[in-house]
């Protein structure tokens, strides 16, 4: 069955909608996966692009967050790769950092969880970014990352004891 103008352009629209609902997680999750604002904004908008696209890819009895989850997960690796055979070095995490002299200390633990997250090996970044911060649940995150839900069970656990030792 295929769809005709008016359900592609109407499919196009709910996606552009979901998008634009979802930026702010979506921008939360790249400084998660990438450990630096500037190229968590560019990971952001090849996951856009690409969103846009496949838009036709989408399923919408699946949820949207997974699909662009996944989306900039593969994005990243596509990234990351690219770096590595330009020998590109990526700016170091303190780069743009600055603490202001009466930051509140809301603010202060915010930014040592954030410095703590940027520590962690990128499966267990990954798994806590989309479980404890975006609030996936553990079925939809192991999706977004393509493993099973034992496997991102286990990069929690090990992603949540390390941070609470680097907090403690």
């Amino acid at each position: 069955m295929s769809e005709t103008p008016a359900t592609t352009k109407s499919s196009l629209q709910q996606v552009r909608e979901q998008i634009v609902a979802l930026l702010p997680r979506m921008r939360r999750f790249g400084r998660a996966i990438t450990r630096h604002p500037s190229d968590a904004d560019d990971l952001v908008q090849i996951a856009i692009e690409r969103a846009l696209l496949r838009y036709e890819q989408w399923r919408p009895e699946a949820p949207f967050h997974s699909w662009m989850f996944g989306i900039m997960r593969n994005a990243w690796i596509d990234e990351a790769r690219a770096r590595s055979r330009q020998g590109k070095v990526l700016a170091p995490e303190e780069a743009g950092l600055e603490i202001a002299d009466n930051a509140s200390e809301a603010q202060l633990r915010m930014l040592s969880v954030q410095k703590a997250m940027t520590t962690l090996p990128e499966e267990q970044r990954l798994a806590v970014a989309l479980v404890l911060v975006e609030g996936l649940s553990y079925k939809e995150a192991a999706e977004a990352l393509e493993v099973p839900i034992g496997t991102l069970t286990s990069r929690l656990a090990r992603g949540r004891e390390a941070l609470q030792k680097q907090l403690e």
